[in-house]
C-alpha cells in the first residue's frame, strides 16, 4: 500500500469540505448582487451545496468500515490537512469573483463545480477498490448535477 493511498471515508471529508466552501461562495455571490431574483437564485444554490454536504455525510456515515480504515499510520492527521487543503485550494476557495453579472458569477461556479470533478477523478485514482473506489462516481454523478443546473441558468440568461 503506497502512502498517498486514501480511503472512501476520506474522499468523502473531501466532498463535505468542498460542499462547505461552495456554500459560502454562492451566498457571498449572494450578498453582492442586488436583483432579487438572481439573489434567491443563488440562495437556492447555497441551500442546494449545504443538502449535498448533508447527503455526502450520509454516505459517509454510510461507509462500511472497511472503507473508513487508515490506509497509513498518519497519528498527526496530514492526509486529513491535505484533503482540506485541496478543497480550500482547488475549489470554490477565495476565488476572485466579478459579480457584477449574474452571467459572471455562473461561469465561475460551473468551472468551480469542474474542477471539482477533476479533482474528484484524480482522487478517485488514489483510493484503492478495498477502500471503496466505486463510491466516489456517486460525489461525481452529484457534482454533474451542479453543472447542469448552473448551466441551464446561463442558457436562460443568454436568451
Amino acid at each position: 500500500m503506497a502512502a498517498f493511498d486514501f480511503s472512501a471515508d476520506d474522499i468523502f471529508k473531501l466532498a463535505e469540505d468542498i460542499e462547505v466552501n461552495g456554500e459560502e461562495f454562492y451566498r457571498k455571490a449572494a450578498e453582492d448582487v442586488s436583483d432579487a431574483a438572481s439573489k434567491e437564485m443563488l440562495v437556492g444554490l447555497a441551500d442546494m451545496e449545504k443538502d449535498h454536504k448533508a447527503l455526502f455525510e450520509q454516505m459517509r456515515s454510510q461507509l462500511a468500515e472497511k472503507d473508513k480504515s487508515e490506509t497509513v499510520f498518519d497519528p498527526e492527521g496530514d492526509a486529513e490537512n491535505y484533503l482540506k487543503a485541496l478543497a480550500d485550494i482547488r475549489v470554490f476557495f477565495e476565488k476572485p469573483v466579478d459579480t457584477s453579472s449574474m452571467e459572471n458569477i455562473l461561469k465561475t461556479a460551473i468551472q468551480a463545480e469542474k474542477d471539482s470533478i477533476v479533482l474528484y477523478l484524480g482522487m478517485k485514482e488514489l483510493v484503492p477498490e478495498k477502500y471503496g473506489k466505486n463510491r466516489i462516481d456517486k460525489i461525481i454523478k452529484e457534482e454533474m448535477g451542479h453543472i447542469r443546473l448552473l448551466s441551464g441558468e446561463l442558457t436562460k440568461l443568454k436568451k
